[in-house]
This record gives C-alpha cells, structure tokens and sequence, in this order.
C-alpha cells in the first residue's frame, strides 16, 4: 500500500484543519495510525484505575471518557470513510460527540475495557485503509455539510487522536 499524500484544504471542513496539520507532510498516515496502537497501551496501561475518572475541572470529561470519545469519533470518521471509499455519495449527518460522552457511561467501565474498545475500533480502521484501492483514496463526499475526502478522514483520525494526546500532557498531568 502506497501512502496517501497529504488531503487539499479543500477536501475537509476547516473545522478539521487543526487535526490535519498535526500529520507531517513527510508521514505516512496509516503507520501513524499503527503506531498510535502502541502510544495508547503505554499511556493508558500503566495508569490507575483510579486515575481514569479524573477532571481537570467539573464540567470537562473524565480520562475514561476521553478515551470512550477518541472510539466513538474514531467509529464515526472510518464509518464515513468506508462509504465515501466505496463510492456512497449519500450526504452523512453530523453527530454530538458531548451527547455520546454522557450516553458511555464511561465510569462504570474501566480503562483496560476502554482501551481494548479502542482498539478494536481502531484495528477495524486499520484494515478498512490498509485495504482500501487507490481510487478510494481520493473520492469525496459529504459530511455535517461539508466536503471530505477519504485521505483528509484518515488525517482527521490520526491528528484527532494526537490533539486529545496532548490535551492529556497539558490538562490531565500525563
């Protein structure tokens, strides 16, 4: 599988372009995605149990719930990468990611559940683009109105991840 090369700006809202920008121009986004397999089971196997109900402040999410909103979002992108990548030009709706953080129940399950959560989800996204023709890669749709392509999904997963990584370094002590 060739890399696919960074997405245009416009193949994704500017809404995504944060996530996107944390991706290198000389990266390539599926080993990125691959590696991040190993950066969660370090980050969040050695933690306390105790810890992962942890607030930075009352109204933000615990540390379990980041980690239940890093599956639910990462399920949602590959989902809409998996039909545009097949060629479904059905425009895709928006969700609430604050809604599904609140309907996880997060702190009755435990970081060992979550992360084995996560990284179903994320084997799944990993076989979905390592699979994927060429031609997927550049097709586009539409999602919460806006144009995006399969590659600016697989940038959005990969820099998704990486800006709630360091929301943890600077909000959460690690």
């Amino acid at each position: 599988m060739i890399a696919p090369p960074r997405p245009e700006r416009d193949e994704y809202a500017p809404s995504l372009a944060g996530y996107v920008a944390r991706i290198a121009d000389h990266e390539d986004v599926v080993a990125v995605l691959a590696d991040q397999v190993a950066q969660v089971g370090e980050r969040f196997e050695r933690m306390p149990e105790a810890r992962g109900d942890y607030r930075y402040a009352p109204d933000k999410w615990s540390i379990k719930q980041v980690l239940g909103h890093l599956s639910d979002s990462e399920r949602v992108f590959a989902y809409r990468a998996l039909r545009i990548g097949r060629g479904d030009t059905t425009p895709l709706p928006s969700f609430d990611d604050k809604a599904y953080a609140t309907e996880m129940r997060a702190g009755e399950r435990t970081l060992a559940d979550l992360v084995g959560e996560w990284r179903a989800v994320r084997q799944a996204t990993l076989a979905l683009f390592r699979h994927l023709p060429a031609s997927g890669w550049q097709r586009r749709g539409v999602a919460s109105d806006h144009t995006i392509s399969v590659r600016a999904l697989a940038y959005v997963i990969a820099g998704h991840m990486r800006h709630h990584f360091e929301v943890l370094d600077t909000r959460y002590g690690g």
